[in-house]
């Protein structure tokens, strides 16, 4: 399970280090992916993860068939190096904007790589008022 905030350096090649953390949860190779929403953030999956993620894209109509070619078109399995940096495709770096630093956000299956000012204007979107519907809606 992927958790926690993790700021780590793009490199001008788009090598980022992945938190050792979330190296621990994850394979000799994973997916990499565009958002399956209009975020622009990157998801990485362990192989059992898009496994599961791939299931539910499957299982889509045909009407989601533009969505389904968003993701795929972007998904690409990818390894570590020696030094624990993943090499990020410049078509998901261009996606997400990323250059120069990324923030690294555990969403529990799977984790989003953002550039930083992006994710503070995410993080901020979401106010105490929303956090306590959510809190008492779901009995969190």
């Amino acid at each position: 399970m992927f958790f926690g905030e993790y700021q780590h350096s793009v490199d001008k090649k788009g090598r980022a280090f992945i938190p050792s953390d979330y190296r621990k949860e994850l394979d000799d190779s994973f997916m990499i992916c565009r958002s399956a929403d209009s975020r622009p953030c990157l998801r990485v999956y362990s192989n059992d993860q898009w496994e599961e993620f791939d299931a539910k894209l499957r299982a889509l109509p045909a009407k989601a068939s533009d969505v389904k070619r968003k993701i795929y078109s972007t998904a690409t399995r990818v390894e570590c190096d020696a030094q624990g940096r993943v090499l990020i495709p410049a078509k998901l770096r261009e996606y997400a904007n990323l250059e120069g630093e990324a923030s690294f956000i555990g969403m529990s299956e799977f984790f989003e790589i953002w550039r930083p000012d992006n994710w503070s204007m995410e993080d901020g979107k979401c106010e105490a008022d929303r956090m306590d519907e959510v809190a008492e809606e779901y009995n969190l």
